[in-house]
């Protein structure tokens, strides 16, 4: 299983309902695959950065979900064909955590091994000596 993210855009003028069964489809497929659905945003109407197919707005969704491969293939063919989906981007983002685990990992390791730093003398301040 890996952990995938979808950002897409569909038609602004799309009505609630007709987006709601589209991603009522769109996780069936994923579930009916053996992949689980982690998060579903919906960020609403947004202005694009550039005309597509001269519309100047679209409606945003990001979905996250673990799936194997063959499950992207399967939505991504449905984005093409499908007259809502304007664009999408699929990342593959699991990669990018297992790179941040170790980072983790590697900076609380060094902190254990640096030896506990000792108090600083204030200037003016008696040293004590022992």
């Amino acid at each position: 299983m890996r952990i995938y993210e979808q950002l897409f855009i569909v038609r602004p003028d799309a009505a609630e309902p007709e987006i709601d069964s589209f991603l009522e489809q769109i996780t069936g497929v994923i579930n009916g695959a053996g992949g689980k659905v982690e998060k579903l945003e919906k960020w609403g109407i947004r202005k694009l950065a550039y005309p597509v197919e001269k519309r100047h707005e679209g409606y945003y969704v990001l979905l996250q979900y673990s799936s194997q491969p063959d499950v992207v293939k399967e939505i991504e063919r449905r984005f093409r064909v499908s007259d809502l989906v304007l664009r999408y981007l699929t990342v593959r983002i699991d990669e990018k955590l297992k790179w941040l685990e170790k980072r983790k990992r590697q900076r609380e390791r060094r902190a254990r091994q640096k030896p506990a730093a000792e108090p600083a003398a204030i200037p003016g301040e008696p040293v004590a000596q022992e």
